[in-house]
């Protein structure tokens, strides 16, 4: 038997034509459900973050350099909400819990951001090579990853599965690795779900049982155009992310439960000079309210955190 699962890499954007679920709403007041096939519905409207102001205290920890240059450097992820995505087109700049947190954070500090749209599984890389400053894309925060990245963490997500609604051969909850045995899982390339999916893929002989096949996908919408098409038969991904997702109805899945929480945090290159700074301004943003308006916005406060850390361990 072979106790290798086929890891087949799809390179894909999926049309909007095949997919006309992707147009999923944003949480919170005043959306509405998807909208039809190449469209993307409208964003929350209020704006948490426009009464940000600079916290010269936050802005001291920053580096000279970058307080004279005024700018830094982002590499983000724009996947699909609640964390960053393209309710406009992509002509528009991106919105979502990520791009509003870095917005308030950078206005505490009282710098510009110069974001740049990158695939997930690049920034990380490219962080050592200075090409970003820092990165966004619902990075969790994982024991590999504190080795060669740093840290400074803004909200618990973690990971979870989801199904195609009316798959009911996994329950209601997946709880153990064991449950995916004989099944195509589909997620994200270079996410911790790929690792985790890589690293257990012996659960399933020692249970004695056929091993899952894992596909992996660049975007999230090539993801769930194969699980509506029944070429995956379930996808991991984000909490937040699957939970939004499921709570709209013309995206047809459900949403089995949180399997494993991680925290999320700005990543950086080891050894940045700009972590304290980032810290300083999130529990700025926490104390003042700000924080909790922006989760509250896109629906995501049962993942607030009390306090930003840096480099914190892994939870097990």
């Amino acid at each position: 038997m072979n106790l290798r699962p086929i890891r087949t890499r799809l390179r894909v954007v999926a049309a909007a034509a095949l997919l006309p679920v992707l147009a999923l709403t944003a949480c919170g007041p005043g959306t509405s459900g998807a909208t039809p096939a190449g469209a993307q519905s409208a964003a929350p409207t209020d704006d948490p973050v426009a009464a940000v102001r600079k916290v010269d205290s936050a802005a001291a920890l920053l580096p000279a350099g970058v307080r004279d240059a005024g700018t830094l450097r982002v590499g983000t992820s724009v996947g699909f909400p609640p964390g960053a995505y393209y309710p406009n087109g992509q002509d528009k700049p991106p919105e979502g819990q990520d791009i509003d947190i870095a917005d308030a954070v950078a206005k505490v500090l009282g710098v510009r951001l110069e974001r740049q749209d990158a695939s997930f599984e690049t920034i990380l890389p490219a962080l050592d090579s200075g090409k970003y400053d820092f990165g966004t894309g619902n990075f969790g925060v994982t024991a590999e990853r504190l080795r060669t990245i740093d840290f400074v963490t803004y909200i618990n997500d973690g990971q979870g599965f989801a199904v195609k609604t009316g798959n009911t051969a996994l329950g209601t909850k997946v709880t153990d690795l064991t449950q995916l045995c004989g099944l195509t899982i589909g997620t994200g390339a270079g996410t911790t779900f790929e690792a985790t999916l890589t690293a257990q893929r012996g659960v399933c002989a020692k249970a004695g049982r056929k091993p899952y096949d894992v596909k992996v996908y660049s975007e999230n919408a090539a993801t769930l155009t194969a699980l509506q098409q029944g070429r995956i038969d379930v996808t991991m991904s984000t909490i937040n992310g699957l939970r939004h997702q499921a709570a709209q109805p013309a995206s047809r899945t459900t949403f089995l439960g949180e399997f494993h929480r991680l925290d999320v945090g700005f990543a950086f290159k080891k050894g940045s000079p700009l972590t304290r700074a980032f810290q300083a301004a999130v529990n700025e943003l926490i104390a003042d309210g700000t924080y909790a308006r922006i989760l509250k916005k896109w629906g995501t406060s049962a993942s607030a955190i009390d306090t930003a850390r840096i480099n914190p361990s892994e939870h097990t």
